[in-house]
């Protein structure tokens, strides 16, 4: 069996290496001219380190992280304990995006990649499918699969009119930077400030710090993302007592802040054809709010890898995954809108440790 993958993030990259190792020939196809990650630090929970430990990659995968605990506090400084939780639903591990795609890329092969390969549509019959690309170059396979996030080519063609749509109001603004003079960072802070703020700092293996600040029903934007930045890190500490965000913050480059409009992927009503399927988000694009993306993400890949190799053909497996996959993230929306919906620090600190507790122990 032969698939093509089209999108070389970290989905993309885990599905390829899901599919290899179960004996499937599978190549990416990626439409930049290398492969590089989007944004700066990335949380995975023991969910995705368990499908990492099963691809055989765990170890490594943690050598480049920083075990982290995702406890939030309020805008105050004091730290929040939902009750009825232990510590298990609240730690993750801290790696850089550019790091795990390195990583995974070498695990698949670079041979295995094909760079500057742009998607621009697809020919599917019951033989298979015929991917056409930017270059007027086409491949042959058993099953296309998109990996290619949010903006998905393989969505629009697959469902036209699903388009990811702004999730009005919500932004976010983060980097990794060396901490400035003066300022030690030794551990996570995470909080819940005014104005529907979230954001904080988390302590990386090679001693750099990753902030972050978001924010739910943002005014107009006004000056620069580090200008943004800063003004809305002021509602995560109104008493003075954590200085270090807003230095953070204040000795990052301009044009090192990552600033982005959040964009979701709108409920599917379908995953897939008979040769074609969608992973990650170019399915169910999510707010970073549960910074869960990623770690749901590889789940997808490897499923569907498992699937392929043991049902009777590749139309019966991609239906299996689909039936699969849509409840499932019904679920995961709704707990993350109950998230969303909180209506104090307290709250959305205890329908977050339900979300993680879900997730980690369904």
């Amino acid at each position: 069996m032969r698939a093509l993958v089209v999108g070389g993030g970290i989905v993309g990259l885990t599905s390829a290496i899901s599919l290899r190792r179960r004996g499937i020939e599978a190549v990416i196809h990626e439409q930049a001219p290398a492969i590089r990650a989007a944004g700066a630090g990335l949380g995975l929970w023991a969910n995705a380190l368990a499908v990492f430990d099963e691809l055989g990659l765990g170890e490594q995968v943690r050598a480049i992280g920083r075990p982290a605990d995702m406890y939030f506090r309020d805008h105050a400084g004091e730290v929040i304990h939902p009750s009825g939780y232990s510590d298990d639903n609240h730690r993750y591990l801290l790696v850089h995006r550019a790091k795990l795609n390195d990583l995974l890329a070498d695990a698949v092969g670079r041979d295995n990649i094909r760079l500057d390969s742009r998607l621009v549509g697809y020919d599917e019959t019951d033989a298979g499918v015929t991917a056409c690309f930017g270059d007027g170059a086409t491949a042959h396979a058993d099953v296309l699969v998109g990996a290619d996030g949010a903006y998905s080519v393989v969505r629009s063609l697959l469902l036209p009119g699903s388009e990811a749509v702004e999730h009005k109001g919500h932004h976010a603004w983060r980097a990794v930077v060396q901490p400035p003079a003066g300022v030690t960072i030794d551990r996570s802070v995470i909080v819940l400030g005014e104005e529907r703020t979230r954001g904080g700092y988390v302590p990386t293996v090679d001693g750099t710090v990753y902030w972050l600040v978001n924010q739910f029903g943002a005014d107009p934007l006004r000056g620069t993302p580090k200008e943004q930045a800063a003004e809305r890190a002021a509602f995560l500490d109104t008493t003075g007592w954590n200085p270090a965000l807003l230095a953070l913050i204040a000795s990052t480059p301009d044009d090192q802040v990552l600033h982005n409009q959040i964009m979701l992927v709108p409920p599917l009503s379908r995953w897939v054809s008979q040769r074609v399927v969608l992973v990650g988000d170019s399915a169910h694009a999510l707010s970073p709010h549960i910074t869960a993306g990623a770690s749901l993400g590889v789940e997808d890949a490897l499923l569907l890898a498992r699937l392929l190799t043991s049902s009777d053909s590749v139309a019966t497996a991609l239906a299996a995954y689909e039936e699969d996959r849509i409840p499932h993230y019904r679920k995961v929306g709704e707990l993350a809108k109950s998230v969303e919906d909180s209506a104090t620090p307290e709250e959305f600190a205890a329908n977050y440790a339900a979300f993680s507790h879900w997730m980690l122990n369904r």
